[in-house]
């Protein structure tokens, strides 16, 4: 196992249920010998990756804080893209949630978030919370978008994870061909029970960006006047984000017509 692997699968240990891990535990959990473990933690503490407490727990350190500041400002899908959402948010005139998500690995995460004021609608959308790839508006626009090689490697690795049966892959096909077609897709509680997701896709080849944009509503408060609206508000948003001056260049929204 490569020293950058063996970094990753030791942070990749920490989550929201368990926050806290020893040496000890770490070894025996990725069957790495207890000596490996100490270096590679004393290296992740020496950058700020970890934090060693007085009981010899670690946890997760500030350099991640430093970077997701660097991020927040230097990425160029939410330099263009997170600016709009709470204004896209707003003029819903429904409570939502607005979503920019991009492909992660074999996930799709979301990258920025914005909701109406009342907050009442709860989606597992999440700012860095890894989402399904083949699950929901949000990311069937991203897979929508890719190469014919990639979206066949991708769901090859969803079929051997178990995530998609494979005879579900001839309605998949169908249903990114439409979204290709039309420039959006709507599902509704294929992620969250009782919410309705409406998304488009928003592409950067120049800066290797597959990404989405995307407002979750309640599906009591979904109508057909509500979806002819947001489907050309997502679609209006999309422009503006490609018209941005750090995206001009290089996004190149696909965004189809609406029927």
């Amino acid at each position: 196992m490569s020293g950058m692997k063996r970094y990753s699968d030791v942070l990749r240990l920490f989550s929201e249920t368990r926050s806290s891990w020893t040496i000890a535990d770490i070894a025996s959990e990725l069957a790495i010998p207890q000596s490996t473990i100490y270096r590679t933690v004393r290296d992740l503490s020496g950058d700020g990756f970890l934090e060693l407490a007085t009981d010899g727990r670690c946890r997760l350190g500030p350099s991640f804080i430093e970077f997701d500041r660097l991020i927040r400002m230097t990425d160029p899908l939410l330099r263009a893209g997170e600016p709009l959402l709470a204004e896209l948010a707003e003029q819903a005139g429904i409570a939502c949630v607005t979503v920019l998500a991009r492909l992660y690995g074999t996930t799709v995460m979301c990258v920025a978030d914005a909701s109406t004021q009342e907050r009442s609608v709860h989606t597992s959308y999440e700012r860095g919370r890894p989402r399904p790839l083949t699950r929901g508006a949000t990311s069937k626009a991203i897979l929508a978008q890719l190469p014919a090689r990639r979206l066949v490697r991708l769901l090859d690795i969803e079929i051997r994870s178990g995530h998609i049966r494979s005879d579900e892959l001839p309605g998949l096909r169908d249903e990114l061909a439409l979204i290709r077609k039309r420039g959006y897709t709507i599902t509704r509680a294929e992620v969250d029970a009782g919410l309705v997701g409406i998304a488009v896709p928003v592409s950067s080849p120049r800066q290797a960006l597959v990404a989405s944009l995307s407002i979750v509503v309640e599906n009591s408060s979904f109508s057909d006047a509500t979806r002819t609206a947001l489907i050309s508000l997502l679609g209006a948003t999309a422009k503006r984000l490609g018209e941005d001056t750090s995206f001009q260049a290089a996004l190149a929204p696909t965004i189809g017509s609406f029927d």
